[in-house]
Formats: structure tokens, sequence, C-alpha cells
């Protein structure tokens, strides 16, 4: 090793790393190493902007700036491409500002400490402040530390916060309140904040306890029933960019099919017929309903994707296919995929190797990666998405 080393890019769970393969925890490109092991700021390094950096893991890039971030994601994923012996043509990053991120998951525990937790760590950061969530739900950190205190729980609790169209919807896991003074404590919380929703679960499922209306998010100009805890897209930012990158793989004609659904953020944003299929019942059933109401051609299956993907025979009735599954990706899908006539695949991942494994097989089945569209929704996080349209070669 050199006197100073100087870091050339980023690992993938956010240590800088030097030309020599040394690994430097909170180092950007450009920092340089001097001998004791101290760090000589680069142009990339930017100040981080919370106090709880870097113990709080819900963020571990905040010493990077925008640029150095971006080529992080663009390394991830064309590394994860390398591994399987792919490559593609790479668009810029799509990245999510600060304090826009609507859904979140904290934990608390009865001393009421309200948080992250640490980095590697089963403890919490006590948040004094966030410089990723939207701030209609750190407002709620300092009112649910009161909360937390009347309901005295036995254990520590999982916090579920989502801005929905009619405010936070919060849903609270390992407590189930009891009482007439836990009663009125909630509902005094519920009315003094304006939320749209208070649901508790012990472990037997959501029991709603305030919503003065039925809670939505709106998906594609359609209110959807919004179930305690659903998955979304983790910024709007981040929707839409994912939701635009799949519009254009996608044809204006025919029939699409989009798998693993959800509540239908991509089905409701498409043109033409859809069929969606979802493993998660309440999710697929509040789909179902949406587009009954707002008269959208969507036809809806419970399905699951993983025990019984669709066929090749199946795939090939439709012009094209949208497929966004969990993070370990959709194995068997892809091979059915491989197999089949369709024409075109949008293809959105939050897991770069998943995605990289899938579309490997589908390339040895005579695809061809068009283009990926990296987004970057977790702002300051290791946590890479994208969509990828392929097509037949």
């Amino acid at each position: 090793m050199s006197d100073v080393d100087e870091i050339v890019r980023v690992a993938p769970r956010g240590e800088g790393v030097t030309a020599d393969g040394r690994h430097v925890p909170f180092a950007a490109p450009g920092d340089r190493v001097l001998p004791g092991g101290d760090i000589e700021a680069g142009p990339h390094h930017q100040v981080p902007p919370c106090r709880h950096f870097p113990e709080c893991g819900g963020c571990q890039l905040q010493h990077l700036d925008d640029a150095s971030w971006s080529q992080f994601i663009l390394d991830r994923i064309s590394s994860a491409l390398a591994t399987q012996g792919l490559e593609a043509a790479i668009r810029a990053p799509a990245l999510s500002p600060p304090r826009t991120r609507r859904r979140a998951t904290l934990h608390a525990e009865s001393s009421g400490r309200i948080g992250f937790s640490m980095e590697k760590s089963h403890a919490i950061v006590d948040l004094a402040e966030c410089h990723v969530l939207a701030p209609e739900l750190f407002a709620l950190v300092a009112p649910l530390r009161r909360l937390i205190h009347v309901l005295r729980p036995r254990r520590r609790l999982d916090v579920h916060l989502t801005l929905a169209d009619q405010g936070v919807d919060l849903l609270i896991n390992g407590v189930m309140p009891e009482g007439l003074a836990a009663a009125e404590a909630i509902t005094a919380f519920a009315e003094g904040n304006r939320l749209a929703r208070v649901a508790f679960d012990e472990g037997y499922g959501p029991e709603v306890r305030w919503e003065p209306e039925a809670v939505t998010i709106t998906l594609g100009g359609v209110p959807v029933p919004l179930p305690p805890a659903s998955f979304l897209q983790a910024t709007r930012d981040g929707e839409a960019a994912l939701v635009a990158a799949v519009r254009e793989v996608v044809p204006g004609e025919g029939v699409v099919a989009d798998l693993f659904a959800g509540l239908g953020t991509f089905a409701l944003a498409l043109p033409g017929r859809v069929y969606a299929a979802e493993a998660g019942r309440e999710a697929i059933m509040a789909l179902k309903a949406a587009a009954a109401r707002s008269h959208r051609t969507v036809f809806t299956e419970h399905r699951d994707l993983y025990r019984r993907p669709l066929t090749p025979a199946e795939l090939d009735r439709f012009s094209a296919v949208v497929i966004d599954p969990p993070r370990a990706g959709a194995k068997e899908q892809a091979q059915a995929l491989a197999g089949s006539k369709t024409p075109k695949l949008a293809y959105v991942s939050c897991n770069p190797s998943s995605f990289a494994r899938d579309v490997k097989t589908m390339v040895e089945g005579g695809w061809q990666i068009d283009w990926i569209q990296p987004v970057g929704q977790f702002r300051w996080s290791t946590h890479v998405e994208l969509a990828a349209s392929l097509s037949r070669r």
C-alpha cells in the first residue's frame, strides 16, 4: 500500500474502496486515505446533514454527494449484470429528493424511544431529526412517544407509517390496547394529529381503532382502498419514474399482463386492457374494487406466482408483460417467460442480483436487454431499484 491511497469506488455495503482493494468506512470517491488512517475529504465527500449519521441504520451513504451516489447505483447494477455475463445500456439514475419518503417502519419501546434501528444492531436510535422521512411522517414521532408511554407495551413495537390520500395511516405491531384510558388516548392522538387511520396488531391481524373515512391511495389517477401497512413505492418521485419507464415499454394495443401487481401501481397506469395477478389477497381485492369503480378494464386474479407461475401458453396471449417481484426475484416466472413468445417485457426490480439472475435465464431463451432505468428512491441507502426494457431478439 502506498503512503496515501485514493478511494476509487464504493462497495455494495457502502465502504469506500481503494485501487488495491482496501475497504474504508465512510469514504467517498476522490477521498485520500492518509498513512495513519485518517480521511482527507475529496470533491465528492459531503458533510452528512443528519446528526444521527452514521449510527442510524436508516442511511448508509449520507457522506456521498449525488454524483457519487448515482455512480454507486450504476456500479451496483453493472456489477450484478457482469456476474451473470451480461451488459446493458444503463441510463442516469432518477434520484428522489430528501424528506420525500412516504412509508417507513420505525421501532419503539416502552421507554418512549422511537426511530430506526442502529446500524448492525437492534438498539433504537431515538430520532431528533430525519432527512429521509416526509415531514408529515416525522411530525408524528414526538406525539407517538407520548402515546406509547400511555400504552406501556411489554415488548418492542413496529410502527408502520404510510402517507395516504387522507393523511397518515398508522399501524402499530406488538400491542393491543385495552381499557377506557387507552381508548381515549388513541382517539385524542388520532384527532389531534388528523390521522387517516390508527390500527393495532398483536399477531392476529390489524384491528382498526380510528378511521373517519375509508383510507385510499391514488394510483394511476384512481383511488385504491389501502389495507394497513400495504406495499407502496417508497416515494412519489420513485413511483413516477418507474411508471414512466414501464409505460415506455408497454404498447398501446393488445392485452398487457401485470405480474406481482400489488395494489395496481402499474396496472392502473397502463392504457387498454390489463390482466393483473397478485398473491396478496387484500391487495388484489383492493385493486379489483378500484378498477370496477373507475371502469378500468383490469382483470384480476388472486394467484401465487411462485407456486403457479403463468405458463408460456398463457404468456403468449399478451402483447407485453410487466413484472415487479419481491427481492427474491421471480426465477420460475423468468423460466416460463424464456420459453414464451411474448414480445416485450418491463421488469421492475428492487434487487439487482436477482434481476440479473432472472434476466440471464431470459437472455438464454432469446431475449435482449434494451435499456435499464435505475431509481434511487431510498435516499442515501445502499438499496437500489430499477426498471428494464426487454424484447425478443
